[in-house]
C-alpha cells in the first residue's frame, strides 16, 4: 500500500494576477497528477515564483504534467524540475546523537571512565536494571533481508535501507523510540532467526520489515517463540491493525454490523492473512479469502477462516470486501452488489476505484491512499516498551486498531497518520491491554 511512485518540486513563475495559479493546478491535475505541498518562494510586481510539489505514478506521467503546464503560455513558465526526495535522502535521515552533554573533564568521568564502571557493576549483579541505566528499554532493531521492499520487491537489504531509516525517523518523531536498521545479508530462515536472536540482548523490541512470504512467517514465530522481547512483523500486523481499524470506520459508515457480517479477504499473502486473523480476533463470525496460491489458502484454513474458488463467489457473499492484491482493476463493476462495503488497497492503483464501486451500488467505497502503517507501529511499540511487555499479543493489536478508529474523525475512513494524539492513543491502548 505504497504511495504514488513519483515526486517531484516543480519551480513555476506566474504573472501576478488573479486566475494563472489555478490554471497551474488545473493543467496537473488534467495530466493525472497530484498537488502536495505548494511554497511561495518570491513575490514580484509583475510575477510570483513558486515551488509545487507534484506526485505522479511514473516517469511517463510526470512528463504528461510537465508538457501541460508548458502548453499554457501567457506568461507561465516552468523553471526547474528537482527530485526532493533523493536531496532529502542525501547523507541518510538518521544519526546517533548522545543524550549528554560533553564538555569537561567531569562529564568525561561521569559518563565514560572511571564513573561509568560502577553502573557495570550494578547491571552485573542485576541485569533488570539495564532497563533503567541503558537505552535498552528504548531502542527497536527494525530488521529486514531487503526481499519484499516496498512494492518493489527483492532489491536487497542495502537498496532496502531507506525504508528502514524512515522506519526510524517515524518511532522517533511520534513515540520517541530509537529504531536502528539492521541488514541481513542472508535469507535462510534459521540464519535469520540465529543473527536476530544473538543481537536481541541490546534492544527492547524487534521490528521485522520488508521479509517476503513464506519465509516471514516462520522467521516471526519461532523470535515470537525464543525471545522474550517484543517481536512484530510490521507487513503483517501493522498492516492488518491500520486495515482493521478501516474497517470498523467504514462499516459504521455504512451502517453494517461488522461483527456480523461476512468479511471477504481478497489477497492472502502476509498482510491478507492478518487481517484476516485479526478480524476474527476482533469478533467478526465469518472471514472468506480468496487467492491463487493453495498453500496461501490453506494458511487461512489453519487459522479458522474459510475459502472461495474465485473472486466473483467471494463477491456475491461478503457484505464487506477488503482487497490487497496489488492488481489494478481486479474488482469489476458488474461483482460489486447493492449495500457492499468496499476497501481497495492496493496502491497506486486499486483494485476498483471507489467511484467506480459506489456507482455499481457499493454503499461505501475507498482506496488505500489513507491507510498508512505509520497509524500502528509507533504507538504498539510504545505502548508495548512502556508496559515492559515480553510479547505483542493479538488482543494488544486489536486494542491498538480500536484506538485508531476511536481517534477517526466522521465521514473519514482513519485518522490523519502525522496527528500526535493518534500514536499517543494506540500506546495508551497497547499499554493498558499489555
Amino acid at each position: 500500500m505504497a504511495d504514488r511512485n513519483i515526486i517531484r518540486s516543480l519551480v513555476v513563475e506566474t504573472p501576478s494576477f488573479p486566475g494563472n495559479l489555478g490554471k497551474v493546478a488545473t493543467a496537473i491535475g488534467l495530466s493525472g497528477g497530484d498537488i502536495g505541498d505548494i511554497e511561495t518562494v518570491k513575490v514580484g510586481v509583475a510575477s510570483t515564483l513558486r515551488n509545487i510539489t507534484v506526485h505522479c505514478d511514473d516517469e511517463e506521467q510526470l512528463e504528461q504534467v510537465l508538457d501541460g503546464i508548458r502548453r499554457l503560455g501567457d506568461g507561465i513558465r516552468l523553471h526547474a524540475v528537482s527530485d526532493d526526495v533523493l536531496r532529502a535522502h542525501e547523507g541518510g535521515k538518521i544519526r546517533m546523537k548522545s543524550r549528554l552533554d560533553i564538555r569537561s573533564l567531569a562529564d568525561l568521568r561521569r559518563v565514560y571512565t572511571p564513573g561509568v564502571a560502577d553502573v557495570c557493576r550494578e547491571i552485573h549483579k542485576d541485569p533488570e536494571k539495564a532497563r533503567h541505566y541503558t537505552s535498552i528499554a528504548n531502542t527497536v532493531a527494525i530488521v529486514t533481508d531487503g526481499t519484499a521492499i516496498l512494492g518493489l520487491g527483492d532489491i536487497g537489504p542495502v537498496a532496502g535501507l531507506p525504508v528502514m531509516e524512515g522506519k526510524a525517523a517515524l518511532l522517533d518523531r511520534f513515540v520517541g523510540i530509537s529504531g536502528i536498521p539492521i541488514l541481513l545479508s542472508t535469507q535462510d530462515p534459521e540464519e535469520m532467526v540465529r543473527t536476530v536472536k544473538n543481537i536481541a540482548p541490546g534492544f527492547g523490541g524487534i521490528l521485522l520489515e520488508d521479509i517476503s512470504s513464506p519465509r516471514c512467517f516462520e522467521v516471526e514465530e519461532r523470535l515470537k517463540r525464543e525471545l522474550d522481547i517484543p517481536v512484530m512483523h510490521d507487513d503483517q500486523h501493522g498492516t492488518a491493525v491500520v486495515t482493521l481499524a478501516a474497517v470498523i470506520t467504514a462499516g459504521q459508515n455504512a451502517g453494517v454490523n461488522l461483527k456480523n457480517a461476512v468479511v471477504g479477504q481478497i489477497g492472502l499473502g502476509a498482510a491478507g492473512l492478518a487481517i484476516c486473523r485479526m478480524l476474527m480476533d476482533y469478533g467478526v463470525k465469518q472471514v472468506i479469502g480468496a487467492d491463487k496460491s493453495t498453500k496461501a489458502k490453506e494458511r487461512l484454513w489453519n487459522i479458522g477462516g474459510e475459502t472461495v474458488d474465485g473472486l466473483e463467489e467471494l463477491m456475491e457473499r461478503a457484505d464487506i470486501v477488503v482487497a490487497t492484491t496489488g492488481v489494478s482493476g481486479l474488482i469489476r463493476e458488474e461483482w460489486v452488489q447493492k449495500g457492499q462495503v468496499i476497501l481497495a488497497l492496493s496502491n497506486p492503483k486499486p483494485e476498483i476505484e471507489p467511484d467506480v464501486a459506489r456507482r455499481a451500488g457499493a454503499a461505501y467505497a475507498a482506496d488505500g491512499r489513507s491507510v498508512n502503517n505509520l497509524l500502528g507501529f509507533p504507538g504498539i511499540f510504545r505502548g508495548a516498551l512502556n508496559a515492559h511487555a515480553k510479547k505483542i499479543t493479538r488482543q494488544m493489536l486489536v486494542a491498538a486498531a480500536i484506538a485508531i478508529a476511536e481517534c477517526t474523525k466522521e465521514g473519514d475512513l482513519v485518522p490523519h497518520p502525522l496527528d500526535p494524539k493518534v500514536h499517543q492513543a494506540v500506546a495508551r491502548a497497547v499499554e493498558k491491554h499489555a
